[in-house]
């Protein structure tokens, strides 16, 4: 528990939680990335006529970089929550939405999962 009295402290705290959604949103891209690229390696050997491996181990690279960014997202927003049971009233400013930061590391996860799963229904099609 902060003896701070001081609303900054609650403002750091959101600044973290939002550095863990960007590392969240960057890890969902790298694994995007790293899952279209073994279908991009598979289209263009089609094309060249050149044998290229299976596309799964990046497909399955790329889908637990997916979900690595879903649990890091809730794991955040269930800290950052519960940091905010540990601060004083007097920390957070008033008329201020605290939990506007935490709905959006939900949201991120649950668009993460939404992707996965749309990334596995279409490579098992």
């Amino acid at each position: 528990m902060s003896e701070l009295n001081d609303p900054r402290v609650f403002f750091a705290a959101e600044r973290t939680l939002l550095a863990w959604n960007r590392t969240a949103l960057s890890l969902m891209a790298f694994g995007f990335v790293i899952e279209r690229f073994g279908l991009f390696m598979k289209i263009y050997g089609l094309e060249a006529g050149v044998k290229t491996p299976d596309r799964g181990v990046s497909f399955w690279v790329g889908i637990a970089f997916i979900l690595l960014a879903c649990a890091i997202s809730l794991i955040s927003a269930r800290q950052y929550r519960r940091f905010l049971l540990a601060l004083k009233p007097v920390e957070i400013p008033e008329a201020y939405r605290s939990d506007m930061g935490a709905l959006v590391n939900m949201l991120v996860a649950a668009l993460g999962l939404i992707l996965a799963l749309y990334l596995a229904a279409s490579a098992f099609a």
